[in-house]
């Protein structure tokens, strides 16, 4: 058998020799070179490098296995993939914010798609006296101890992105849709831009890196905060501890994604990645945490300040409930991030082995708060693929108050799932910097699409508590929800899960999942 170089050299002479024979008699032929020049070039070249190994040994052919590798996710996703298969959300997930998004049918015939005899399938039991479902939508009140403002809010929000990781038009696009459909827009970590205070309610969001409230040397600046966080359109602050993208790893903002103004925002300069370090230099211990707290609401005017976190070491959050007992200090509201993911770029090890999935994270900061008696003292956000009404019901059976959504919301702006996100290239202008690209995400059509799927998937969920027989949301319970642990076996959330009681982890005997974790927490140290 004669090896491709081989051949890609054999057939150079013999060609170039046959061309220059048949010039003899027929000299136009030499307009063939055209065309066989820069084939000859090209294997030449992949002959001389030494960086692939397969050009090397396949010159000219061997780029049709690169030029296939390049749009391999596009032919998986549109050919290849059933439509609830991919990840990280199948093409029944997305077809389903798109077209409430659109405000078109999203009805399904024929019955489920769904293999419901699979381990893990779940669904919500209907009662035999379903109800009608609420004609006013319910608000959650956050902050009603401890603040001056406390904030009314929706129950789907959208979730931590920044301008700069995502474009200005899909920021405004966020916030138009948030202030028609009058729900809260976190600003993530990377500061208050202009294309946030667009009449939408804000969730400011402040990172390790204290964009838009430090110093040059990246210390928090109390003068800074306090000018930002009384803002009008400011109704919350959130304390970023860590996200479910890269839990526990400062976050990291590419230098061509990095214009003039997002540097002016996040105060930096030009031409250098933006990088948040992985833990916060304004505090280093439980009870450090619950007053740098405080001293935000306070800076803040008395509006509620929460924290945001991936449930990592289970032991160092039952730390911070220990210090809100001693200090008798508490966040307004904690958001709970799950560990499969988010919008975030980050490496493969923390996107896949980094963190607690988000209903394991929700149970236990759910039962840690109710084992202290406080509960009743803080809010639970949680965000993890919500984009149905059957994802808010299973998290809230599990504790949550109300909602985050990052990537629906993207979903709803046009994303198409290219996982591009990280490049600067995003085909759809909603995670990129590049002008060419941006402009073809229409601010004036995507922000009613936003509010749309909103208004949609909340619908769905009062409908769904409504079958289940339940005159509110606050009704639903973890025996509400079925899992299926076998092919003959079902399970329902309070047979699977351990649920405390009041105050059960403050006397004796502790139960006995969380000896071990009790006796490592101190409200000292994390």
């Amino acid at each position: 058998m004669i090896q491709p170089l081989k051949w890609f050299l054999l057939t150079s002479v013999a060609l170039f020799g046959g061309v220059g024979l048949v010039y003899l008699v027929f000299p136009p032929i030499l307009w063939c070179l055209v065309v066989v020049g820069p084939l000859f070039l090209l294997g030449l070249r992949d002959v001389c490098q030494n960086s692939k190994s397969l050009l090397r040994n396949y010159p000219i052919i061997g780029h049709g296995r690169y030029l296939l590798e390049s749009f391999r996710p596009e032919i998986n996703q549109y050919f290849v993939e059933s439509n609830s298969e991919g990840m990280p959300f199948s093409r029944e997930k997305r077809s389903l914010v798109y077209q409430r998004a659109k405000k078109v049918i999203d009805t399904q015939p024929f019955g489920t798609q769904r293999e419901v005899y699979r381990v893990g399938y779940e669904w919500i039991g209907h009662s035999m006296a379903p109800k009608l479902p609420l004609k006013k939508v319910p608000r959650v009140w956050i902050g009603t101890d401890q603040c001056d403002q406390p904030y009314h809010a929706s129950l789907l929000n959208v979730s931590a992105m920044s301008y700069g990781s995502l474009s200005g038009n899909a920021i405004q696009a966020l916030n138009e849709g948030a202030r028609m459909g009058d729900f809260a827009h976190n600003t993530g970590e990377g500061g208050i831009s202009a294309y946030h205070l667009k009449g939408g309610d804000l969730i400011w969001q402040v990172g390790t890196g204290y964009f838009g409230c430090r110093t040059l040397e990246g210390i928090f600046c109390p003068d800074r905060f306090r000018e930002k966080s009384n803002l009008p359109q400011v109704k919350m602050i959130e304390v970023k501890l860590s996200q479910g993208a890269k839990p526990g790893k400062g976050g990291i903002l590419p230098a061509k994604k990095v214009t003039r103004e997002i540097a002016e925002i996040r105060g930096l300069p030009m031409g250098e990645d933006i990088i948040s370090p992985p833990a916060h230099s304004s505090f280093s211990t439980p009870i450090e945490l619950l007053h740098f707290l405080a001293k935000l609401r306070k800076l803040s005017g008395g509006k509620p300040v929460g924290i945001k976190l991936c449930l990592g070491v289970e032991y160092q959050f039952l730390s911070l409930c220990k210090a809100m007992i001693k200090t008798n200090l508490y966040p307004d509201f904690i958001a709970v991030d799950g560990g499969e993911g988010g919008t975030g770029a980050a490496p493969l090890e923390f996107s896949n082995s980094m963190g607690a999935p988000v209903h394991d994270g929700l149970r236990y900061v759910n039962n840690a708060l109710v084992g202290f008696g406080l509960r009743d003292k803080t809010r639970i956000i949680v965000s993890g693929k919500i984009t149905s009404g059957f994802h808010m019901a299973s998290k809230m059976a599990l504790g949550a108050d109300l909602y985050y959504a990052a990537r629906a919301m993207m979903f709803a702006l046009g994303c198409i799932q290219a996982i591009r996100c990280n490049t600067n290239t995003c085909p759809v202008g909603v995670a990129t910097q590049d002008r060419w690209l941006v402009r073809g995400l229409v601010v004036e059509k995507k922000k009613y699409r936003v509010q749309h799927f909103q208004e949609a998937t909340i619908k769905s969920f009062l409908e769904l508590i409504a079958a289940a027989g339940l005159s509110h949301p606050n009704e639903i319970r973890p025996h509400h929800i079925h899992r299926r642990i076998s092919m003959n076996a079902v399970c329902k959330y309070n047979e699977l899960f351990d649920f405390l009681e009041s105050g059960e982890l403050l006397k004796e005997p502790i139960p006995k999942s969380f000896v071990k974790d009790m006796q490592r927490a101190t409200s000292e140290r994390f």
